[in-house]
C-alpha cells in the first residue's frame, strides 16, 4: 500500500512539473509572439520612415529648384527693373527732346507761351505797324505779321474804335491761356499796352479764303475737308469738354478757322467766347445776355431769340460750316439749298465741283449731319459728342479712299500726307503709332510724353483715360512705311 502511495505521489509530481513545464513553453511562445509582433511593427515603421524620408528628399529637391528659380526671378525682376529705370530715362530724354523739338519756333528766342510783351517790341517786329504786313482785318481790329525775337508770328492789335474792347481782349487771353490743343491756334503772348495778342503764324489763311479762292487762294479737295471737318469737330469737343469750365466759342465761321504749312485747321478768335463752370446735375450749360452777338449766316437763331448761349450754339455753325464746305455756297439759305439737294438724283447737281468728285454716300451723310446740327430747333441738334461718334467713322471710311489729289488745287506742289498718318499731337508723320484709351492713334513718343506729364485725360478729347496702356498699331505702321517707299 505504501508503495502504491508513494507511486501516485511521486506521479502527481511529475504531472505537476510537466504543467510547470507547459505552462513557461506557453509563456515563452507567447513572448516569442509578441517579440515578432514587435519586430515587425519596427519593420513596418522602418519602411514609413524610409518612405517618409525619401519624401523629404524629393521636398528638398523641389524646395532648393524653386529656390533656384526664385533667384533666377529675381535677377529677371532687377533686370527689368534695370531696363525700366533705363527706359524711363531714356523717356525723360525723349521728353525733353519731344519739347524741344515742339518749341522749334522759340529755339532761337527767349518766348515762353502766354509771354508779356513791350509795345516797342511789336512796333519793332511790325515795322511801326506796316500795312504791308497787314493780312487780316476785322471787329476787333487788324493782324499783322511780324518777326518777333527770331520767330514769324501774328499779332493782332485792338482798334481804340472798335466795339470790342478791353473785356473781350482779356476773355480770349483767359481762354487761350488754359487751354491747348492741336486743333486750336496756339496764343503766345500778349501786350496790355495796346490790347494786343501774338499768335502762332498759320501761313495757308483762313478756311474762308479757300472757299472763296480769295487772292488766288487754292481750292480744297474733298479729302482735305473730310479731315477739316473732323478737325473742327474734334476742337469742339475739346473746348466742350474742358473741365472746369467749358468753353463755347460763340463766333465759328470759316474766316476763323485757320490753315497751317501742313493745312491742319485751327479753330481762332476766342474774343466772345465764354468759359461756363460745367454742372454737377444734367442740366445743360449757358450763357444769357441780352445783347447776343455773332455773324449772320452762322448765329444760332435761338441764341437771338432767348438770349441764352449753349454749346448747341457751335453745333449750330458747325453744321452751317460742314454744309459749306460740301457745297461752296454762301452760308445764307444754304440749309433750304441742301434740302432740295437731297432729294433723289440731285445731290450731285449741289455739292462743289472744284473739290474733286465727291463719293456720294461720303457727300449723303455729310449732308444729313450739316442739317441736323443746323436744326432751328436747339433741342433737336446732337451735342458735340455724339457729331464725333457720327463723323469718326465716315471719315475713316474717306481716309481708305485712294486720294489722287493735293490737300489745295492741283497746283499745289506739296504731296498730301492722308490725314490718319499725322499724330494729332507732333503734327508730324507718325514712325510708331500706338493706340490710346481714348480710342486714337498718336506717335509712342508724343503720347507718352503727355501721360508722363501727368494728363489723365484724353488730348483730343479731353475725357478722363480709363487706363495709360498702349497698343501698337501695326497695321497703321505698315500702311505708313508703304505709303512712304511708294
Amino acid at each position: 500500500m505504501e508503495f502504491q502511495r508513494r507511486d501516485k505521489l511521486h506521479q502527481k509530481e511529475i504531472e505537476e512539473i510537466q504543467t510547470r513545464e507547459n505552462n513557461k513553453n506557453d509563456l515563452l511562445k507567447r513572448e516569442i509572439e509578441q517579440l515578432k509582433l514587435e519586430n515587425q511593427l519596427l519593420r513596418n515603421q522602418q519602411n514609413d520612415n524610409l518612405i517618409q524620408l525619401e519624401d523629404l528628399d524629393k521636398k528638398k529637391l523641389e524646395l532648393e529648384k524653386h529656390i533656384s528659380d526664385l533667384e533666377l526671378d529675381y535677377n529677371k525682376l532687377q533686370q527689368e527693373r534695370d531696363n525700366l529705370k533705363q527706359e524711363r530715362d531714356n523717356a525723360i530724354k525723349d521728353a525733353q527732346e519731344l519739347r524741344t523739338k515742339k518749341g522749334h519756333r522759340f529755339a532761337n528766342s527767349d518766348m515762353l507761351p502766354s509771354s508779356k510783351f513791350s509795345l516797342s517790341e511789336l512796333e519793332q517786329a511790325t515795322q511801326n505797324f506796316s500795312d504791308l504786313l497787314k493780312i487780316g482785318e476785322g471787329g476787333f481790329g487788324c493782324v499783322y505779321r511780324g518777326s518777333l525775337r527770331n520767330t514769324t508770328v501774328a499779332i493782332k492789335k485792338l482798334n481804340p474804335e472798335s466795339l470790342q474792347g478791353s473785356s473781350e481782349f482779356q476773355q480770349e487771353v483767359d481762354i487761350l491761356t488754359r487751354v491747348r490743343h492741336p486743333n486750336i491756334v496756339n496764343l503766345i503772348g500778349s501786350c496790355s499796352e495796346i490790347s494786343a495778342l501774338i499768335y502762332e503764324f498759320l501761313p495757308n489763311g483762313s478756311l474762308e479764303d479757300h472757299l472763296t479762292c480769295a487772292d488766288n487762294t487754292s481750292s480744297l479737295t474733298w479729302q482735305a475737308r473730310t479731315r477739316i471737318i473732323s478737325e473742327i469737330c474734334l476742337g469742339l469737343v475739346f473746348l466742350h469738354s474742358n473741365k472746369p469750365h467749358l468753353v463755347i466759342h460763340g463766333d465759328l465761321k470759316p474766316e476763323n478757322i485757320l490753315l497751317d504749312a501742313n493745312f491742319v485747321s485751327k479753330l481762332s478768335d476766342f474774343g466772345i467766347s465764354r468759359m461756363i463752370k460745367q454742372s454737377e446735375t444734367n442740366t445743360t450749360a449757358f450763357y444769357r445776355t441780352i445783347h447776343p452777338v455773332g455773324t449772320l449766316g452762322y448765329f444760332d437763331p435761338q441764341f437771338l431769340q432767348t438770349g441764352k448761349l449753349t454749346t448747341k450754339s457751335d453745333v449750330y455753325s458747325f453744321g452751317i460750316i460742314v454744309l459749306r464746305l460740301l457745297t461752296g455756297k454762301p452760308a445764307m439759305n444754304i440749309t433750304s439749298l441742301v434740302e432740295e439737294g437731297m432729294q433723289p438724283g440731285r445731290l450731285q447737281s449741289i455739292v462743289d465741283k472744284s473739290a474733286g468728285k465727291w463719293p456720294f454716300d461720303l457727300a449723303e451723310k455729310l449732308a444729313k449731319l450739316g442739317l441736323k446740327c443746323a436744326n432751328l430747333d436747339r433741342r433737336r441738334r446732337p451735342d458735340i459728342i455724339q457729331v464725333w461718334a457720327t463723323i469718326e467713322p465716315v471719315i475713316k471710311a474717306a481716309s481708305q479712299l485712294k486720294a489722287h489729289s493735293s490737300v489745295g488745287s492741283s497746283s499745289f506742289n506739296k504731296e498730301h500726307v492722308p490725314s490718319l498718318f499725322i499724330c494729332p499731337i507732333s503734327q508730324e508723320i507718325m514712325k510708331d503709332p500706338c493706340i490710346a484709351a481714348d480710342g486714337f492713334t498718336y506717335e509712342a513718343e508724343a503720347i507718352k510724353t503727355w501721360l508722363n506729364r501727368g494728363h489723365d485725360t484724353s488730348p483730343m478729347t479731353n475725357l478722363v483715360l480709363p487706363h495709360h496702356n498702349l497698343i501698337p498699331n501695326h497695321d497703321l505702321r505698315s500702311a505708313i512705311q508703304e505709303w512712304l517707299e511708294h
